[in-house]
């Protein structure tokens, strides 16, 4: 029987959000329905509120979650009602030539479910296919990824997307290990789980960069051995300066997580010959870079993109869990507050000032 909830919706472009009631149908096949926990507020959600992602409104905000299993569809045989699951923005299909090629973390299919819920009749666009600022919602089996129930819901909801992409950037995609140096751009949640993921994997000098001196005593929380106030330099005093930190040769892997083309740049001149740049942050589609050719050839190495983390969350949402309930995984620092679903406005405010790391609601 469908349900009625509430739910934090965005009804037109640059509008506050509102909480209304929504309808939940039953899943369908191959669908669950999540009784939600926690969901962290990501910069993601502001972007849809702000109709930078589309203009597919109304949208149900949310997708940084956690939560439990309450209903299953017909065909789904990796969940039960009861099991205490993370929520993902991709599912993936096994059946595209990435996932047959073994690759299933770069899938090129993934997928949501296909009912709609609903306001007033009307459909709503999940953010990220999820719509998590509810104390129910309908998702596609394969974006609930059972985890250790033993894990709070509202740091284990954050490995879901932040704090998955930060982590998945540094070790996945960056391929960070032991003895390695590494830079990182912009200091809010992705970068400082990049950080975090950094120091996981055994580098020996993790150096922090932002403009807000706040953020970056955030990121020597996180493991950063060094920090950079970029507020009063220029490229080359920036790259200058991380060169200074790194023997004069630059880092091993330079992460961007801002999205900007002056701070691409930056990671760009500052990595070492051979070193890796990691795209993390989110450009906008105007945006442009001009690098010379001959850079881009006489410093080999490699630039790279991030989705994701490339993770695979069947694989890494537990093993992430696991790393946190032994104490080695910080989650707990990038909870800044705990919140009521009628607050995610306000939240919305804080982040933007750079007041808080991470705002989550608990539902």
């Amino acid at each position: 029987m469908p349900h009625e909830v509430r739910g934090v919706i965005a009804r037109s472009k640059g509008a506050p959000v509102s909480v209304e009631n929504i309808q939940i149908p039953d899943p369908g096949p191959g669908e669950v329905v999540v009784d939600v926990q926690a969901c962290g507020v990501c910069h993601t959600d502001l972007h849809y509120r702000e109709g930078a992602i589309n203009d597919d409104f109304p949208f149900l905000l949310g997708h940084e979650a956690a939560g439990t299993v309450s209903q299953v569809g017909s065909g789904v045989s990796n969940l039960e009602q009861g099991d205490f699951v993370v929520l993902n923005w991709r599912a993936v299909c096994g059946e595209c030539r990435s996932c047959l090629r073994g690759r299933p973390q770069y899938c090129f299919a993934t997928h949501n479910a296909q009912q709609k819920m609903t306001v007033d009749g009307v459909e709503l666009t999940p953010a990220l296919g999820i719509g998590a600022f509810a104390e129910k919602t309908l998702v596609a089996a394969g974006q609930a990824t059972k985890v250790n129930a033993a894990a709070e819901p509202e740091v284990a909801g954050l490995i879901g997307c932040g704090v998955m992409a930060g982590l998945g950037a540094a070790m996945n995609t960056g391929g960070v290990t032991r003895g390695d140096s590494v830079a990182v751009w912009g200091c809010g949640g992705v970068g400082d789980a990049a950080i975090e993921g950094s120091r996981l994997a055994g580098a020996h000098t993790i150096i922090a960069i932002d403009l807000d001196d706040q953020k970056l005593q955030w990121a020597k929380d996180f493991g950063a051995t060094h920090t950079i106030n970029t507020t009063d330099m220029d490229k080359d005093q920036v790259v200058e300066a991380v060169q200074a930190l790194t023997g004069g040769n630059g880092v091993d892997v330079a992460i961007e997580a801002v999205g900007l083309p002056a701070t691409y740049e930056q990671a760009f001149f500052a990595r070492d010959l051979a070193g890796t740049v990691v795209l993390v942050g989110v450009p906008t589609p105007d945006m442009r870079i001009d690098l010379p050719m001959i850079e881009v050839f006489g410093r080999g190495g490699a630039l790279k993109s991030s989705w994701y983390g490339d993770c695979l969350p069947s694989r890494d949402f537990p093993m992430l869990i696991d790393l946190y309930l032994q104490g080695r995984l910080q989650l707990d620092r990038f909870v800044s507050e705990k919140i009521g679903i009628e607050e995610v406005e306000d939240a919305f405010h804080k982040m933007e000032q750079g007041e808080v790391l991470r705002s989550v609601v608990m539902i």
